[in-house]
């Protein structure tokens, strides 16, 4: 195994760590990968059947993107991780990495017919920058790839309506922040519509203004993840170094 494989391990399994240490998990479902160095397109999943906080480096999956696993494993994929992350994963030579969850907050705002609105500063991270693709049932099905990339066009993060959310990132940390900017986000728009009262939301040229901001990391602001992953990881060590095994 080359020294960069191992540390995209480590780091996938932090993030696993990560997204069930804040809530964002569904049992043994949901799934987070990343895609290997090289022209095959190889990448690492989550074996099926460990909830995220027993996920660790070495139990990582490698598959290709015809589903098969490269190494012998205990443990099978995710039909629907697969059908998914490939789809992703070839037609998106920037998204290293792929995280799909099923989240309380991204599901309701998934059933919205107006879907994500522009209620707080986490959610402008999104404004004009989000794909929405109808719930075509469970992800089982190869044709549904097509549309799943058609869906999510240039963006980073695609809407699956009735379902949930996925993210991508040029790394493993950009694609976990921008999933817990939205859960913010999804969570404060719920909690302000449940309100009862109207909804205050600030000029279109102020959310585009802002969305540019974070997007284009303007003045001191950086790409999602590169300040706040060491911090993270000193709190899984904390927490359970194990994941690292």
């Amino acid at each position: 195994m080359s020294e960069i494989e191992q540390q995209l391990r480590i780091q996938l399994a932090a993030c696993y760590r990560l997204i069930a240490h804040f809530g964002m998990d569904d049992l043994i479902y949901n799934h987070i990968s990343v895609r290997l160095p090289g022209p095959e397109h190889h990448f690492l999943i989550n074996p099926y059947g460990l909830f995220f906080e027993e996920v660790t480096a070495s139990s990582l999956i490698k598959i290709d993107l015809q589903g098969n696993a490269l190494e012998p494993h205990e443990y099978q994929v995710n039909r629907a991780g697969f059908v998914i992350h490939s789809a992703i994963h070839a037609a998106r030579e920037d998204a290293i990495c792929v995280l799909h969850t099923h989240s309380d907050a991204s599901t309701a705002i998934s059933a919205l017919a107006g879907g994500l609105l522009p209620v707080s500063q986490f959610a402008m991270h999104f404004y004009q920058r989000l794909g929405y693709h109808d719930y075509e049932g469970v992800a089982l099905d190869t044709d549904e790839r097509q549309r799943l990339v058609r869906d999510i066009g240039p963006h980073q993060v695609l809407v699956l309506r009735n379902h949930g959310i996925l993210t991508t990132g040029r790394t493993i940390p950009e694609a976990f922040m921008l999933a817990y900017y939205f859960e913010r986000a999804a969570r404060i728009q719920l909690m302000a519509q449940g309100s009862g009262s109207a909804l205050t939301l600030p000029a279109d040229e102020i959310s585009a203004k802002a969305a540019r901001q974070f997007n284009q990391c303007e003045g001191d602001i950086r790409l999602r993840g590169e300040r706040e992953w060491p911090a993270f990881i000193r709190l899984l060590d904390r927490l359970d170094p194990g994941y690292r095994r």
